[in-house]
């Protein structure tokens, strides 16, 4: 028996092989929880204007950065929507690899951050993003103990080349206890 292209596609795609190394546990995509994420390492790059219309040429000097300095790709990517940039972490095992900032690239520290997050299914597209934040937001405005402590950003699990269908991403937002 032959297996459809398409679901042949979505077997190499998200096979173990194509895994890469995990910087927090992933929120269920439907599912909205409150987590503390790890401080780490993270390469940024910026652009101007919105993400959605960035995101390649945001891609491009990361991915160069990481194939150049030997740097194991770890999921997830974040993308700061407004005053586009993206981020990708480094790996603890991986850390002593980071050069510096060069091309486009800034090496940031960033402390452990507790954030509300909605885990959502589909497309990285503008409105995947605006709907799921739309639910965040509303959910956080009834949690009697947090509230928001800056912008959503969007968190992206999976490369180009996985199917629309099979990718999972995320909305965080950073909070803080409610005075």
């Amino acid at each position: 028996m032959r297996l459809p292209s398409v679901l042949l596609a979505f077997l190499l795609v998200s096979s173990p092989a194509m895994a890469a190394r995990q910087a927090f546990p992933p929120t269920a995509p439907g599912r909205i929880e409150l987590k503390t994420l790890p401080a780490g390492v993270l390469l940024k790059a910026s652009g101007r204007g919105n993400y959605f219309s960035s995101a390649n040429d945001l891609f491009r000097p990361l991915f160069r950065y990481i194939s150049r300095h030997e740097i194991a790709m770890t999921t997830p990517v974040e993308a700061q929507i407004d005053d586009a940039a993206m981020y990708f972490w480094v790996a603890e095992s991986e850390r002593t690899k980071v050069a510096g900032n060069e091309s486009g690239v800034e090496v940031i520290e960033i402390p452990q951050r507790h954030v509300a997050s909605a885990g959502g299914r589909g497309a990285y597209s503008r409105k995947n993003f605006e709907d799921l934040r739309t639910r965040l937001l509303a959910w956080l405005a009834e949690r009697p103990e947090v509230e928001s402590a800056g912008e959503p950003y969007a968190v992206y699990w999976h490369g180009p080349f996985t199917p629309w269908f099979a990718k999972t991403f995320e909305v965080h937002v950073a909070v803080r206890p409610r005075t």
